[in-house]
């Protein structure tokens, strides 16, 4: 059977226009393909974006990092952990009565210890971002029991005596603040209580 002239081209323009829808599918498809990947992909970046860094994760775990903000410095946070038995003894601090600075939300933040009617330094210890570091006070174990200012590499602590003692005993605590300087002009102030005696 032959196609006369007229429906050769009717056939031909049928068959453009299948092409063409075909096409305008595929690429209707490719498009809505590209969106939906790159919908996906904006949100696995909020995703991402709102997941919390293993460092803030380990930031929000440390119950001593609550308290006054840094100020100043390099911008780099001021960071002091609670000092476990085994750091106190390691640090093997020698003298006849001790004192200590605590928060709420950790115990103990700073250790010393010194000789009564002494001399010498009363020596201490600071966890400073998981790092035990040594402190000294003069005046022995009187010169802390007041408002002592602890020196060591790099940094300055203060312990400033705010109210009386909140409790009985031998050696009540006392509310306190302890100021930590750091060389480069950081400083952070955390509200606690100071506790000195056996």
């Amino acid at each position: 059977m032959e196609f006369t002239q007229g429906q050769r081209y009717r056939a031909g323009i049928v068959a453009a226009s299948l092409l063409t829808l075909m096409l305008a599918g595929c690429s209707d498809s490719s498009s809505d393909a590209d969106d939906a990947a790159s919908g996906q992909a904006s949100s696995a970046d909020q995703a991402t974006a709102q997941e919390p860094t293993r460092q803030d994760q380990a930031t929000a775990e440390r119950p001593s990092d609550t308290g006054g903000e840094t100020r100043g410095g390099d911008g780099s946070t001021i960071t002091l952990d609670a000092l476990t038995a085994s750091d106190i003894g390691e640090a093997n601090l020698s003298g006849e009565l001790g004192c200590q600075f605590s928060t709420a939300q950790a115990s103990p933040l700073l250790v010393a210890k010194g000789n009564v009617d002494s001399s010498s330094a009363a020596q201490g210890v600071v966890k400073v971002s998981g790092y035990v570091e040594r402190v000294s006070a003069p005046g022995g174990f009187d010169g802390m029991t007041g408002n002592p200012t602890f020196e060591g590499k790099g940094k300055t602590l203060r312990i400033e005596v705010t109210g009386e003692p909140s409790g009985g005993g031998e050696s009540p605590a006392r509310p306190a603040t302890l100021t930590y300087d750091r060389a480069d002009g950081a400083q952070r102030t955390l509200e606690g209580k100071w506790q000195c005696g056996p």
